[in-house]
């Protein structure tokens, strides 16, 4: 059913990346809902019952809830948490917040697995700008790196020379990327740090989530009680973006892209995941 480029690493044929497109759209449109619904006063509970009624009502399910006892359909991390927030009634932003989110979705089997970082009523600050431009900035180094022949090391050298080049910014090293397909889950560990030309060679089929975190202050985070949220150690803000991503013979396919990334995927010559008429 699957080629294996080495073992645990699940290459997917054709039909089935177009699967996981679907299942990619998915998680796009729910962003682009919860996007909508971001503002003062709406609680990361909010968000999460928005999120799963999205997902739900397309025909798929959540992929966070239920995950090693995960609550939520989505993580939802503000200013200082850098991944894994878990909704609650109580978590009500405000403005000047940012709120990263984490969403994804299983459509028939297939994983979509994206993150996006926003400012919370209006227009961030300078440093929360410049901090935002860094972290999707990197997210699509990476990217570009997804293509046959390159090795594992040149991705992770990508995101960390893209947030080197902007400023000092914190590369949390703990957590990483990706393989996904028919769990979310899946080999190999992506990391956002590495040696160019070095690790595992990458190959036509294989799908990664490819999710850079970057903070303001440095790069060491802590885990707190609840044994999820993950905050940076030195209260300074975080973000965090990321996609999944299929490696094909024309190039990095972006199966978990928005329609607002149009402009962006063409730019940078990737091929066209098949946006909305």
């Amino acid at each position: 059913m699957f080629r294996r480029a080495e073992p645990d690493i699940q290459l997917k044929t054709p039909e089935q990346i177009a699967k996981m497109r679907a299942a990619g759209r998915v998680v796009a449109r729910t962003l682009d809902t919860l996007r909508a619904a971001v503002r003062p006063g709406v609680s990361t509970l909010d968000l999460d019952a928005i999120a799963e009624r999205t997902i739900r009502d397309a025909g798929a399910v959540p992929s966070f809830k239920g995950y090693h006892g995960f609550t939520g359909s989505i993580c939802a991390s503000v200013n200082e948490e850098v991944v894994h927030g878990i909704p609650r009634a109580d978590k009500v932003l405000a403005e000047g917040d940012l709120i990263s989110i984490d969403c994804g979705a299983i459509l028939d089997g297939w994983h979509g697995d994206s993150a996006i970082t926003l400012p919370v009523g209006g227009e961030p600050d300078e440093a929360d700008r410049r901090l935002l431009e860094a972290c999707s900035g990197s997210m699509w180094a990476g990217i570009a790196q997804l293509r046959p022949g390159r090795r594992l090391g040149d991705i992770g050298a990508a995101v960390d020379g893209h947030l080197r080049s902007r400023g000092r910014y914190g590369n949390v090293q703990e957590y990483g990327g990706h393989g996904i397909g028919t769990e979310m889950h899946m080999e190999p560990h992506v990391l956002n740090y590495g040696r160019p030309g070095k690790g595992m060679l990458l190959t036509e089929g294989m799908c990664l989530a490819i999710e850079p975190m970057a903070n303001r202050g440095g790069r060491h985070v802590v885990q707190l009680d609840d044994g999820w949220t993950v905050v940076t150690r030195d209260g300074e803000r975080s973000a965090h973006f990321e996609h999944t991503v299929a490696i094909t013979a024309e190039g990095p396919l972006v199966l978990t892209a928005r329609d607002d990334e149009r402009d962006t995927i063409a730019g940078l010559g990737f091929p066209d995941p098949g946006f909305a008429a």
